[in-house]
């Protein structure tokens, strides 16, 4: 077991001899976590076919789930991509640097690990001074998925990942917690209308107010696990963002999942369960169980959304057996907050009425 290495850094500015011993590590192939605005990444230098399969291995991340690779100038997209529609150029100067990652058709000098075998590279320009500065000092694009083991909550501190990859990673870029929460938006730039493959932290609002019609992969809003043949996002294969203990998510209007989770709190205690309520700044008062938490308000979609990761890990220190989460709306981030949940409860739903 290597011994992982911790950089507090300043996330406003970022101390350069730090971003250069992080730096090093990356061109001689080894492995950083790395702040962005989003959750914390997991970066290997993504032209290098080793040091990737290093990065999936020390996560446990299955082979055909393809990292986003990251990039310091909207100018290095054209070294990825074969094909760069005007439409993404218009995007990338709209929200670049920031929560959108793009899905391209690829240049064949991308390696096939990077792309998990796609014909597609999926790449972002994330809006943080420290993965920014380690991107450039590291003179190459940076494959970087959620630096977690495969399958937990995304981290959203420097403490989420050492929890989950301490010995297992060269070091860490402490630089505090991140602001959004979940994880960048995909958009899928090879076919026109482009298509939505996973929501995050720039909204389909905001995409359609730019580009005008954007289509929406079933996957977004499934309600039970659906056959992807190949998946060209992060988070469309195999279970994600889960805690250890069971989530049930509980669905409809806000008086009726209230009484649904009561009946389904006195259930599970009549089996000796430990119960867990994820539940809102509006419900949380109501709730008689062993743990209740607050993802924030109802009318403040953006910060359950900040707030979500770090409340399931949570959980899972309180030792809970079951977690029982409220739905949310589904403006905005919380698009993003509902497929992640749906996604941790392994698409276990129940419809209160």
């Amino acid at each position: 077991m290597k011994k992982t290495i911790i950089y507090r850094v300043d996330s406003e500015n970022p101390e350069k001899e730090k971003i250069l011993a992080a730096a090093a590590i990356i061109k001689a192939g080894g492995l950083v976590a790395f702040p962005t605005e989003t959750v914390y990444g997991l970066g290997a230098n993504a032209l290098d076919a080793k040091a990737v399969l290093a990065l999936f291995a020390s996560k446990k991340r299955p082979l055909d789930n393809p990292p986003i690779v990251h990039v310091a100038d909207a100018r290095d997209v054209y070294k990825l991509a074969n094909e760069v529609p005007r439409k993404a150029e218009t995007l990338m100067t709209c929200f670049w640097p920031g929560p959108l990652t793009l899905v391209f058709k690829r240049y064949p000098t991308v390696p096939d690990v990077t792309t998990a075998g796609l014909e597609t590279v999926a790449v972002r320009m994330p809006k943080h001074k420290v993965a920014l500065a380690l991107i450039r000092e590291s003179q190459f694009p940076i494959a970087a998925p959620s630096a977690n083991l495969a399958g937990k909550p995304s981290p959203t501190s420097a403490k989420h990942v050492l929890d989950d990859l301490n010995g297992r990673i060269d070091a860490i870029l402490d630089g505090g917690p991140t602001r959004i929460g979940v994880e960048s938006t995909v958009l899928d730039m090879s076919v026109d209308p482009p298509v939505l493959l996973r929501p995050g932290g720039n909204s389909l609002e905001n995409l359609r107010k730019v580009v005008g019609e954007v289509k929406l992969h079933p996957f977004i809003t499934a309600e039970a696990e659906l056959p992807t043949e190949q998946a060209r996002s992060p988070g469309m294969r195999h279970k994600h963002y889960a805690p250890k203990a069971q989530v049930v998510v509980v669905e409809g209007v806000v008086p009726a999942v209230m009484a649904k989770i009561k009946e389904l709190t006195t259930a599970c205690w009549m089996q000796e369960k430990r119960v867990g309520v994820l539940a809102t700044d509006e419900t949380a008062w109501a709730y008689e169980a062993d743990v209740v938490k607050s993802l924030g308000s109802r009318r403040n979609v953006d910060a359950m959304a900040s707030n979500l990761f770090r409340l399931l890990r949570e959980f899972d220190d309180e030792h809970v057996d079951l977690i029982i989460a409220e739905s949310v709306p589904t403006d905005g981030l919380g698009l993003a907050v509902m497929n992640r949940l749906r996604k941790a409860s392994g698409y276990n739903i129940i419809k209160a009425s």
